[in-house]
């Protein structure tokens, strides 16, 4: 075992980090890598219990996740999608320093929608969604995955593409530890950093997907609105994996935000 994560650095240019989402691993990111090694040396990191990462003894948890990739990693923007979404707000909140800037790409602040007796925050999905999700993976590992993939895809304009594209990534660096699986379901069903944005001091891009059916782009917006100084847009025609079929129009909206002033 080993304490330090994987970190893939591609490409020439001031910094970026990339973190990937649920089951994944950094090479999911390729198309939108091929787009902006020209610009950026990409820092394209593995989570915790996913990919070459598989067997660091790096728990998948907000906190540790961040101090890990905080120590292995220059200052630099951090863009996260999913999953990695929550892992770079948390980021950007804690280490404003250390992550000047922050890109959440098809990310929420909560993932699950609230009840009528709450807050109302009603563009999340089901918590039995992730429920259901852990369950699975306990009956049947890989059936589960490939559900969440199709989840990952449904509703966009290139959905079948889009389920290969992630279907043939799934595996490439090895199955993801089931354990971390499940604390990724965990973070996915109770995480809220909502109340982290209206003191969020680096300026923010919350790129969406028109058709993502898993964070719905009402939701980003949303949470954009509660960040000062926050700036939404969304893809049309885009699912939630925008980076695979839709690469150029999402590094072009990254190195218009990276390139302000």
């Amino acid at each position: 075992m080993t304490t330090q994560l994987h970190v893939d650095v591609i490409g020439q240019g001031p910094p970026l980090v990339l973190l990937h989402g649920w089951a994944m691993h950094g090479g999911v990111f390729a198309p939108l890598v091929a787009r902006l090694r020209d610009r950026y040396t990409l820092h394209v990191v593995d989570l915790p219990g996913h990919g070459l990462s598989r067997d660091v003894d790096v728990p998948l948890a907000l906190e540790a996740c961040i101090d890990a990739i905080a120590a292995i990693v220059p200052r630099a923007p951090w863009c996260g999608w999913s999953l990695g979404g929550l892992v770079a707000l948390q980021a950007a909140t804690m280490l404003p320093q250390q992550v000047p800037a922050l890109a959440m790409l098809c990310a929420s602040p909560r993932f699950v929608r609230g009840s009528a007796v709450d807050d109302g925050w009603k563009f999340g999905v089901s918590a039995e969604i992730f429920r259901d999700f852990a369950d699975g993976l306990r009956s049947d590992y890989r059936a589960t995955l490939d559900r969440f993939v199709a989840l990952e895809a449904f509703g966009s304009e290139h959905a079948k593409d889009e389920i290969r594209a992630l279907r043939d990534e799934l595996f490439v660096r090895g199955e993801p530890a089931a354990p971390a699986l499940a604390d990724g379901l965990v973070l996915l069903e109770t995480s809220d950093l909502r109340d982290r944005l209206p003191a969020l001091r680096v300026p923010s891009l919350w790129l969406a997907g028109r058709r993502d059916r898993l964070v719905d782009p009402r939701a980003m917006r949303d949470a954009a609105a509660l960040a000062p100084g926050a700036r939404f847009a969304v893809i049309e025609h885009a699912g939630h994996a925008p980076f695979l079929t839709h690469a150029d129009d999402v590094a072009m909206q990254l190195i218009d935000f990276l390139s302000a002033p």
